[in-house]
């Protein structure tokens, strides 16, 4: 929920009329106030599936905004941490709002567009959380390419999905016309804004992913519970470069 000292309806209208890059650099000193911001049980339910597979040695989290990804990998690498964004407001708000706790690897903050990261073979795990509605479908090759070129063989890229919500339920519908009112702006009015909550079917992800070259699993995050009929709330993609 947006809390009181969070952006204004004003704001978050001037955001939404912007760019992406200049929208969330409007919206970075407040974002960490708003529901956009990845829940604090989401991003410890992802360490607590990531920890057993580690330690790690360098940690890249693709996307990541004011940080609170970064966080996550302070705590499960080792040598090196480092956030990518190209927002610059959202990186600065990174880099002052996070510090490293005692015995904590620090982190580095590079703008960048994630889709042309400039590393090959250097991390060893990879996240994102909440970034992917981003990019148009037909982008995700490329972005998965581009973090495939990153990590060393044997890197993962770890990122949370959760199930969709049950057709014609309120939050099926809240999405749909998100989505609907987000493609009559950016019909009308430019520069666009990209921001899509139903672009980014798990089958369809899955698939980019192999085509990227890596191996995939799917880790449910029942610390989030499961729905009433059995199924996760959230997993965990677990893309592994071979090697």
């Amino acid at each position: 929920m947006f809390t009181p000292d969070g952006p204004t309806f004003r704001e978050l209208a001037v955001q939404a009329l912007s760019s992406i890059e200049h929208g969330y650099d409007l919206l970075a000193p407040k974002f960490d106030r708003t529901p956009f911001r990845t829940p604090g049980p989401v991003l410890d339910a992802v360490a607590d599936a990531l920890r057993p597979l580690g330690p790690f040695g360098a940690g890249l989290d693709v996307c990541c905004g004011t940080g609170a990804g970064t966080d996550v990998l302070r705590g499960l690498c080792r040598d090196r941490v480092t956030g990518v964004d190209f927002s610059t407001g959202m990186l600065e708000r990174a880099r002052a709002a996070h510090r490293p706790e005692p015995g904590m690897v620090d982190a580095e903050w590079l703008r960048a567009d994630v889709r042309a990261l400039p590393f090959r073979e250097e991390f060893d795990l990879a996240v994102s959380f909440g970034a992917f509605g981003h990019f148009l479908p037909r982008e995700r090759p490329l972005l998965f390419a581009r973090v495939h070129a990153a990590l060393r063989p044997g890197g993962r890229f770890a990122f949370p999905v959760a199930a969709p919500p049950r057709t014609g339920s309120p939050a099926y519908w809240a999405l749909w016309g998100f989505d609907a009112a987000m493609r009559v702006r950016n019909a009308l009015w430019r520069p666009p804004f990209v921001m899509y909550y139903r672009t980014f079917p798990l089958s369809g992800v899955l698939a980019d992913l192999g085509r990227a070259g890596f191996t995939v699993e799917l880790t449910p995050l029942d610390a989030l519970g499961r729905r009433p009929d059995g199924a996760p709330r959230c997993r965990l993609v677990l893309a592994r470069r071979p090697g």
